[in-house]
């Protein structure tokens, strides 16, 4: 790493709940004796916070810090859900998108003006392969070096010369809940671009009184997420007013022995139902999103039942709040029309990405973009079932999968990691 001068960004840290005190850095030469001054050339270490997996920031000044790429930030915490202020801004104008973890957006597109600073706050969720007193979750070779499975809690800050000017890690209040998300690729947090999934986009619909759990991991079934002990890792920690929202299907549906029969479907639905309400937790059922095929009138076809239909006959007879995932897609791709619904999806000439021989053409797995509108269609879904957890909505421009958002609009700033290889699928 590079090796450059000291300036006045303060970094307070409060570490694991079991942490003997509170720890405080500071990049300032008046450093108190409560902090431990900050530079540029400090790194993360297991015992230490510091500048991870990137090179520091380009530009450290009075201002705060800042670059004309992404930098990333990691603390050492235990397991659980930690409150993050963010200072943002800095002596030029910037526009910063924050992610957390594996590419989990926390806030999105925040401008500064130059000299400009915005204060905002947000909760990461931060958790371990082991099971309090019963084993771990059975992880894929992919998941092996994931930063959502580690003793840190990590922040990368993206965008238009992103700058921040403080940061503050603290255990998250009493008051937060958290919602679980169960599902598959279309749900995981993907860590690689150009992948996306909706559940990694939904912490930057929320405010900081709810924590955003992505379970969720590529090629699972509702059948494989038990036996990989991916339910007995949620049921561990999972707490009275917390939720879980369930999303199976694209695998379940495929022949072999990894095929999950809808009256199994059902089963395993009912007996997770039963769980999370035994918990304390509500259960919501989302209906997995639609494939990109259209038929020769320009309508979205079924090309995953009868799982939706299925899913919906266990929320009416189950009582559970449902969130129609299947039909707002439906509603979204045929709004775009077929032409330009490759916008939303993983579709790229070659070489558009490093290490990128082939055209991609993936009509299942969706780009930023495509993510970010899902996650819009969850979060209506939420307001329209009147859940609790609507409250804790930051404030959104009104969303209709009818009259989806411009590409445009939404912009995503890249991670600077990518992979060509197709989401593991069963």
């Amino acid at each position: 790493m590079r090796s450059l001068a000291p300036a006045t960004l303060a970094i307070v840290l409060a570490l694991a709940p079991a942490a003997v005190r509170a720890q405080h850095w500071t990049c300032t030469s008046h450093a108190s004796h409560h902090a431990i001054q900050l530079t540029a050339a400090t790194t993360f270490t297991p015992a230490a916070a510091g500048w991870d997996v990137l090179p520091p920031p380009e530009s450290i000044t009075a201002s705060g810090c800042s670059s004309a790429k992404s930098f990333f930030f990691s603390a050492p915490v235990a397991e659980g859900n930690y409150e993050v202020t963010v200072e943002l801004g800095g002596n030029t104008p910037a526009v910063t998108t924050v992610k957390a973890e594996a590419r989990r957006i926390m806030l999105a597109r925040i401008a500064t003006a130059a000299n400009q600073t915005t204060t905002e706050r947000f909760i990461v969720n931060v958790r371990v392969p082991q099971i309090a007193g019963d084993g771990e979750v059975h992880r894929k070779p992919r998941e092996m070096n994931s930063l959502d499975w580690d003793n840190k809690l990590t922040l990368e800050f993206a965008g238009d010369h992103p700058s921040v000017r403080s940061i503050a890690i603290r255990p998250a209040p009493a008051y937060t809940h958290t919602v679980y998300l169960a599902g598959d690729s279309t749900v995981v947090d993907q860590d690689l671009e150009p992948w996306a999934a909706w559940g990694q986009m939904l912490p930057a619909f929320f405010d900081s009184h709810i924590a955003i759990a992505n379970n969720a991991e590529s090629g699972e079934t509702i059948r494989s997420f038990e036996s990989e002990n991916r339910f007995a890792k949620i049921f561990s920690v999972i707490k009275p007013g917390d939720y879980l929202f369930f999303q199976f299907a694209h695998n379940d549906q495929k022949p072999g022995r990894g095929y999950v029969s809808p009256e199994q479907y059902t089963e395993l639905l009912d007996k997770y139902i039963a769980k999370a309400r035994a918990a304390g937790a509500t259960p919501v059922l989302v209906t997995s999103m639609n494939r990109r095929s259209f038929d020769a009138t320009g309508h979205i076809t079924d090309t995953l039942a009868p799982y939706p239909e299925t899913m919906r006959k266990v929320a009416q007879d189950q009582h559970v709040a449902l969130i129609d995932l299947n039909a707002m897609s439906k509603q979204l791709y045929e709004a775009i029309g077929e032409p330009h619904s490759t916008s939303l999806f993983v579709y790229a000439p070659a070489n558009t990405y490093p290490n990128q021989p082939v055209a991609l053409h993936d009509d299942t797995h969706f780009n930023a973009y495509g993510a970010w509108e899902l996650a819009r269609c969850v979060v209506l879904g939420i307001q329209q079932d009147k859940l609790p957890l609507a409250k804790f909505l930051r404030p959104q421009p009104p969303f209709d999968p009818s009259h989806p958002d411009a590409a445009s609009a939404v912009a995503l700033p890249q991670t600077p990691f990518f992979d060509a290889t197709k989401p593991y699928e069963r």
